[in-house]
């Protein structure tokens, strides 16, 4: 009997994880089902790209993973049910459903828009989270007359890369960015004089200490009771986790994400890995890992490696997940590389100006090129699949 494998989600967490998988394991000890509700990989670092009217070439996982033995599903995931070791999934063009049945889970699904609550936000705001949003965010820019207001709530690294990008390609536009706190705070000096160089630059309004209370067709008030006019809002202030989790078993943190120890192994069903956004994972410092591709790729490949290692009944290795910098774009002529200490923390050293917008532009490059060549510095050998836990599930599953 194969042992069944089910990755759930095929963004840089899932997509990497099925893709190391495959190029560890025998294909006739294994099945490895890439659960996904879209048939292309989605660069979702570009989403403020595609927003701002860029076009991307297209990634379709059926090139991507060609003759690797993972099979693509097309669906989206409704319910995961880790008692019983089940998915159920409904078919992305109908309204079938139908349950995977599983010997290890990946889960991966991700994060996606969190409005924080706010009055208003879903109803008027547009995220840049996912695919589908940025492309209604590029038509409403689209038809936007010249001299109109754009406003981005959130200062973080999602907020700036979609500020700057919109007010590159769209000139023509007011474009305001509202930060809850002081703006580029987390930089160092270096970094935030580069970034309010290139923000001054491009013509936007900056609202430091400003938090939004409500969200209006045509206006943003701020927590002070001021009024901030907006004919578009962009909301960016942060992800909210995949809501699938919260209805399982699992061990969860207070966030939503899943506990999961050095090896991405869930504490609460050693069957079930979680990577990316989806998990809470603790890095350098004790800190957990933020939400981000930079923790997402080498969690997929801890937990790829591990699950290979257990299955195998080699040694599991651990890889030290450390930060090294954080990579910014300001438009397509600008950026900002912010060099940082293992836990995160901004260091003095960072690049700036063009040679900072290639770097970036590089760094985007090889995280796709990543996905598609998951073995990056690690030696492919396929190992047998130890069949003492074949049989043990066959046993099982014959007395259940």
């Amino acid at each position: 009997m194969q042992h069944r494998i089910v990755v759930l989600g095929a963004g840089y967490t899932g997509a990497v994880a099925a893709g190391r998988l495959a190029k560890r394991l025998h294909h006739e000890d294994v099945t490895i089902t890439l659960v996904n509700p879209e048939p292309d990989f989605v660069e979702r670092v570009r989403l403020h790209q595609i927003a701002a009217g860029q076009d991307l070439r297209p990634r379709p996982f059926g090139e991507m993973f060609a003759g690797t033995g993972v099979e693509l599903k097309l669906a989206k995931v409704t319910a995961v049910d880790v008692d019983r070791r089940t998915v159920t999934v409904t078919a992305a063009n109908g309204p079938e459903r139908e349950q995977l049945a599983y010997d290890t889970l990946v889960y991966a699904l991700g994060s996606g828009w969190n409005d924080g609550g706010v009055p208003g936000t879903a109803e008027h705001a547009h995220e840049i989270s996912s695919r589908p949003g940025a492309l209604r965010l590029r038509d409403r820019l689209a038809a936007l007359d010249a001299g109109r207001t754009v406003v981005v709530v959130g200062g973080g690294l999602t907020g700036l890369e979609a500020a700057t990008e919109i007010a590159e390609a769209r000139p023509d536009l007011d474009v305001a960015l509202a930060a809850r706190g002081a703006f580029g705070d987390w930089l160092s000096e270096k970094g935030r004089t580069h970034l309010r160089k290139v923000v001054a630059g491009l013509g936007i309004t900056v609202h430091e200490n400003t938090a939004v209370d409500a969200v209006e067709a045509d206006r943003l008030t701020t927590a002070d009771g001021r009024t901030i006019p907006a004919d578009v809002t962009v909301w960016t202030t942060g992800f909210a986790v995949h809501p699938i989790a919260a209805a399982t078993s699992l061990e969860l943190a207070d966030d939503g994400r899943i506990a999961v120890d050095a090896t991405m192994r869930s504490v609460s069903h050693p069957d079930v890995y979680a990577v990316g956004d989806a998990a809470m994972a603790i890095g350098p410092g004790d800190k957990p890992l933020r939400m981000s591709c930079a923790s997402g790729v080498p969690m997929a490949w801890q937990a790829a490696d591990a699950i290979a290692a257990r299955l195998t009944d080699t040694k599991v290795p651990q890889i030290a997940i450390r930060y090294a910098q954080q990579c910014i774009s300001l438009g397509r002529k600008e950026g900002l590389i912010q060099f940082v200490t293992a836990d995160d923390q901004a260091v003095d050293k960072a690049l700036t100006g063009r040679l900072a917008a290639r770097y970036k532009e590089l760094i985007c490059k090889g995280a796709a090129w990543g996905v598609a060549n998951p073995t990056l510095g690690m030696p492919s050998r396929r190992r047998r699949v130890v069949r003492q836990e074949t049989r043990s599930r066959a046993r099982a599953e014959a007395a259940a």
